[in-house]
This record gives C-alpha cells, structure tokens and sequence, in this order.
C-alpha cells in the first residue's frame, strides 16, 4: 500500500487503519493522522471496557439466576456462568490495568444483571438484593455445579 496519497478516515477505515500502520512502521509519524488515531484508540479502550462490563454482567445474571431460581437451574447457565468467568479472566490477562476498576465494574455490572434477571425470571425486582449479594471474588469462585 502507498503513503503517497492520504485515504480517507471516513469513506474508507480499513485502507487507512492500513496507511496509519504503515506510516508508523517507516516511521513517517509526520504524515500520521493523529486526531483520528487518539479517537480510535480511546474507542479500542472503551471496548474492552465495556466487553469487561458485559461478561461481569453475565456473571451475576446467571449467579442470580441460579441462587433464587434453584429449581430451574440448567447445565445451560452452568455454562454461562463458566464461560463468563473464563472470559472475564482473558480480559483481565490482557488487560491488568481493568483490575483497579473491578470493585466499581461489579456494582454497575450487579445493577444491570439485577434489572435483567428480573426480566427474564418474572420475579418481582425487590425478590433480589438491591447490594451485592456475594464479593467480587466469591463471584468468580463459588462452586456452582448441577445436582446429580
């Protein structure tokens, strides 16, 4: 690809994701275009912030799920609750600088699951704490396994 000619942010991201990389590896940094670069990657971060927030949230759903809906529970939201761990812990791997906000990403993350779970059982709201029913590190090792 040629650096000659600037491409566009805007009517093509993919040819200039490729310009922008191969300006950086020449070390062109003159021909960069900073403010687009500086707002993709803000956006990069706020991604795997909010992919974080997401997989929590999963996690107390399925937690809530299974602790006030016992008679119901499932191999499914067994898994879920697995998976949801599993990938909690990649983007904590990749991303240790997320762990600081980890106390403050579980009380979002229990609001939302709280809502949800309120949702999809037909429970009334208040039948789940309004605080967190179990810590930050209970949430992701607490046993949860299918009665035989």
């Amino acid at each position: 690809m040629s650096t000659d000619r600037p491409i566009s942010y805007e009517s093509d991201f993919y040819g200039w994701i490729q310009q922008q990389t191969e300006l950086l590896r020449s070390r062109q940094l003159s021909a960069l275009d900073i403010d687009n670069i500086i707002e993709e990657l803000e956006s990069l971060g706020r991604s795997e912030r909010r992919a974080l927030l997401s997989q929590i949230t999963r996690l107390y759903l399925h937690l809530l799920k299974w602790h006030y809906q016992g008679d119901r529970r499932s191999r499914s939201w067994l898994v879920s609750i697995v998976d949801a761990r599993l990938e909690i812990q990649r983007l904590l791997a990749d991303n240790p600088s997320f762990k600081p906000w980890l106390p403050e990403a579980a009380i979002v993350a229990y609001a939302d699951a709280r809502t949800k779970a309120q949702a999809e059982t037909g429970l009334s709201l208040d039948a789940f704490p309004i605080e967190l029913p179990f810590a930050w590190d209970e949430a992701m090792t607490q046993e949860v396994k299918l009665e035989d």
